[in-house]
C-alpha cells in the first residue's frame, strides 16, 4: 500500500500574490462540481479551501510554512453519511460482536465471554447477530441464561428490530408470561406461552427503559471513540437520526472542547417533535457544526425480522404482511403537525406499503401546509411499488439509503418476497433514472460505517456472500461517479448543509479525503479495498494513516 507523501515544498515555493496556504494536497482529485469535477489538488487556509486547479495553479499557494501533501490515489470530499445512530454504534465498538457468529453455539461463546469482563449486573448489549447465518432459527434465551447467570443480556439482531433477552433482562423489564401484546411489536413465545426472549420492534421497550442511562462522562468516551473510528474511515459528516437530547449535549461538550471531528445534524424521536420545535426558536438550527435539523419517525420494521409493511403478505411467511410500528393517525397527525412547524421531516420506510402510505402523507402536508424548501425523506426507501418510484421527484422527497444493506439482504431478500418485488428492491437506477435525490449511507451501527464496502454495493450490487458476482438485481447498479455524488453533495444538500460542505470549491469548507487508490479507475469489484489516507475536516488533519 502507498504511503502519504509529505513533500514540504520542494521547489513548488512560488511568489504567492496572496497568503499561503496551510495546507496543499496535489493529486487526482474529484470535486463534486460538475462545472469542473476533476483537479490536480486543491489549497486551504483555515477552515476553507481556496483554490481548486492544476499544479501549476496551486503552487501559488504554496509558502515556506504551508504542508504540502502528494495524494496516492484519489482525492474525494468527505463522505457524508444519510443514517447513524451515532452513540449506540460508538457503544458497539465497545461490546460483543456476533456479527459473524456462525452457529447458535458461537453465538452463546462469545457472549459468556464477554459477560466474563464486566461486573455482575452490568448488562450485555450490542451484537448484531444474523440468524440467517445458521439456516434462519431465530435465538432463545435458553441459549444465553446458564452462561449469563449475573448479568442482564439484551442482544440485537444487525436491523435492529430484533433482540433476545436473557432471563435477568426480562425481569428488570417486568416481563413474563402474563405481558400482553405491545402495539407495534412482536412478543415471540413458546407454545406453552413462555417468552422465547425474542422481542420485534415496539416490543424491545419495555427493555430498553430497563436499562440504565449512561452518564455523561460515559456518553463522552462513546462519543469519543465513534468520532475515532469515523475519522479512519474518511467520514466527515453524519446524520444523527436516533439523537436524544443527552446525546447533543454531548456534541456540545466536544464542540466547546475543540474536539469535535465530524459535523452532525440531528434528529430527534418524530413523537417529541415539540421540544424539537421549542429548542429551534429558543437557540436556533445550529451552525456547520452541530445542526437541530428535524425529527425522524420509524413507521415500519425491517425485511429480516418480517415486520416491514407489504401490500402482500411475506413469500416465506404467508401469515403476516408485516406491520405500522405507529398507528397510521398518529404517523400522519406527528408528520403535519412537525412539518407545520418547519421542522425537516424524516421517516422510517422499508416495505412497500409503507413507503407508499408515506409518500401520501408527505403530499397531504404539502397540500395543507403550503411551499416551502422542507426536503421531506424517506430512510431506507428499501422496497417500492413501481408506481412510487417517480413521486419522490414529483413530490422533491429525497431518497435516503444505504447501499450496504442491499449487499447484505440480497442473500436471502428474493424469498421474503418473490421474484416480482425484488425488481425495485433497493431501486437506486430507477430512482435516478427518475431524477429523484438519492443519498447514501451506512445506517451504523446495523451495517458497517465504512463507505467503501457501500460504494462496491451500489456498483456492482454483488452480496457479501459472494454468491452473485454478476449482481443482486443487476438491473439497478448505477456508476462509481453517481455513488460518490450520493455520499457527497447531495447527502449535504440533504441536511441543508450544500452551500458549505459536499464539494470541493473556494469558499466550501475543508472536509476531504485522501485514498490510497482513484475509485474511478480501478476494478468495481475492489472498490471495497481502498483505504483512507488522511482525513481533513474543517482545514484540519484529524486522521492520517501510519
Amino acid at each position: 500500500m502507498q504511503r502519504l507523501l509529505v513533500v514540504g515544498t520542494l521547489g513548488l515555493v512560488a511568489c504567492a500574490p496572496k497568503p499561503a496556504a496551510d495546507l496543499v494536497i496535489l493529486g487526482k482529485t474529484w470535486t463534486g462540481d460538475p462545472a469542473a469535477p476533476l483537479a490536480q489538488g486543491i489549497a486551504i487556509q483555515g477552515d476553507s479551501i481556496v483554490a481548486v486547479g492544476d499544479s501549476a495553479a496551486l503552487a501559488g499557494w504554496i509558502g515556506p510554512k504551508t504542508e504540502t501533501v502528494r495524494a496516492p490515489g484519489l482525492v474525494t470530499p468527505g463522505f457524508m453519511d444519510d443514517h447513524v445512530h451515532l452513540m449506540s454504534g460508538g457503544q458497539q465498538l465497545a461490546s460483543v460482536d456476533l456479527r459473524d457468529a456462525a452457529t447458535p453455539e458461537e453465538f452463546t461463546r462469545r457472549i459468556k465471554a464477554f459477560a466474563a469482563t464486566l461486573n455482575p449486573g452490568e448488562w450485555v448489549t450490542g451484537g448484531m447477530w444474523d440468524h440467517e447465518l445458521w439456516g434462519g432459527r431465530q435465538p432463545d434465551r435458553s441459549w444465553i441464561d446458564s452462561v449469563t447467570p449475573n448479568n442482564p443480556v439484551f442482544v440485537t439482531r444487525l436491523d435492529g428490530h430484533m433482540s433476545v433477552a436473557n432471563s435477568a433482562a426480562l425481569a428488570a423489564a417486568r416481563m413474563d408470561r402474563t405481558v400482553k401484546p405491545i402495539p407495534g411489536g412482536e412478543i415471540v413465545r413458546r407454545p406453552d406461552g413462555e417468552l422465547t426472549g425474542l422481542l420485534k420492534d415496539e416490543a424491545t421497550g419495555p427493555v430498553f427503559a430497563a436499562m440504565p442511562a449512561p452518564s455523561a462522562s460515559q456518553l463522552d468516551s462513546t462519543l469519543a471513540r465513534a468520532m475515532r473510528h469515523a475519522a479512519s474511515l474518511g467520514v466527515t459528516g453524519i446524520a444523527s437520526v436516533s439523537t436524544s437530547w443527552a446525546d447533543i449535549a454531548a456534541l456540545r461538550r466536544a464542540r466547546a472542547r475543540g474536539t469535535l471531528t465530524f459535523r452532525v445534524a440531528n434528529y430527534i424521536a418524530l413523537g417529541d417533535w415539540r421540544s424539537m420545535t421549542d429548542s429551534v426558536k429558543a437557540r436556533g438550527p445550529g451552525d456547520e457544526w452541530i445542526r437541530a435539523a428535524g425529527v425522524k419517525g420509524v413507521a415500519d420494521g425491517s425485511l429480516g425480522s418480517t415486520t416491514a409493511y407489504f401490500d402482500a403478505p411475506f413469500t416465506d411467511k404467508p401469515e403476516t404482511s408485516g406491520f405500522l410500528t405507529i398507528p397510521e393517525d398518529s404517523l400522519r397527525r406527528w408528520i403535519l403537525a412537525a412539518d407545520s412547524a418547519g421542522l425537516q421531516v424524516v421517516v422510517h420506510g422499508i416495505g412497500d406499503r409503507t413507503n407508499g402510505l408515506l409518500l401520501d402523507i408527505f403530499e397531504q402536508a404539502i397540500a395543507k401546509n403550503g411551499p416551502r424548501d422542507r426536503r421531506f425523506r424517506i430512510e431506507h426507501a428499501q422496497h417500492l411499488r413501481p408506481r412510487d418510484i417517480p413521486r419522490f421527484a414529483g413530490l422533491g422527497v429525497i431518497a435516503s439509503m444505504q447501499p450496504y444493506h442491499a449487499a447484505d439482504d440480497g442473500r436471502w431478500a428474493e424469498k421474503r418476497i418473490g421474484p416480482e418485488r425484488i425488481k425495485t428492491t433497493y431501486a437506486f437506477r430507477s430512482l435516478l433514472d427518475a431524477k429523484a435525490r438519492l443519498i447514501f449511507g451506512s445506517d451504523w451501527e446495523v451495517a458497517p460505517l465504512n463507505p467503501m464496502p457501500g460504494i462496491k454495493a451500489a456498483v456492482t450490487r454483488q452480496t457479501i456472500d459472494g454468491k452473485q458476482p454478476n449482481g443482486f438485481v443487476p438491473e439497478q447498479k448505477i456508476t462509481v461517479e453517481e455513488a460518490l455524488r450520493a455520499y457527497t453533495v447531495d447527502n449535504a444538500y440533504g441536511v441543508f448543509w450544500e452551500t458549505k460542505v459536499g464539494r470541493l470549491k473556494p469558499g466550501m469548507k475543508a472536509d476531504l479525503v485522501v485514498l490510497d487508490r482513484d475509485l474511478l479507475t480501478m476494478p468495481a469489484d475492489s472498490l471495497d479495498r481502498a483505504r483512507v489516507r488522511l482525513t481533513v475536516v474543517g482545514g484540519k488533519i484529524v486522521f492520517s494513516a501510519p
